[in-house]
């Protein structure tokens, strides 16, 4: 059965979350982190999307992306293989680190952008969690 196709156009605001394979752990130390960051950096420049905010966690990760031109499937199609050749190469690995596709969901950019809001001051300065706007 094909897969359902993404919504795209202009502007729109997805939250996207995508796990490690079976639950492993996708970042071992901060030099993971820093060089999923260095890839989001050097993505956005090439195709012109927003990132909004970002979660890193051990073994999954969520982004508030604002597509622009681009679709978003060959914006994750970049940074997860991107991520996947850097992690299989540092850790002498083959395979896929990240599990199935990963996950979408189309938000109204209002309301959901207040609700972001909303859940960082609930968690107050937790480090987990980080409001961007890199340049494009």
């Amino acid at each position: 059965m094909a897969r359902k196709r993404r919504v795209h156009f202009v502007g729109a605001l997805y939250h996207v979350m995508c796990r490690g394979n079976q639950g492993q752990s996708i970042f071992k130390d901060d030099r993971d982190r820093e060089r999923y960051l260095d890839i989001l950096k050097e993505s956005q420049r090439r195709f012109g999307y927003r990132l909004y905010a970002y979660v890193l966690m051990g073994n999954h990760v969520h982004h508030l992306i604002e597509i622009g031109q681009t679709p978003l499937s060959k914006v994750m199609q970049n940074n997860l293989f991107r991520f996947t050749r850097y992690w299989n190469r540092r850790y002498k690995k083959t395979g896929h680190l990240f599990q199935g596709r990963y996950k979408a969901i189309l938000c109204d950019k209002e309301s959901y952008l207040l609700e972001l809001i909303r859940y960082r001051k609930k968690w107050g300065q937790a480090n987990l969690f980080a409001i961007l706007q890199f340049a494009n």
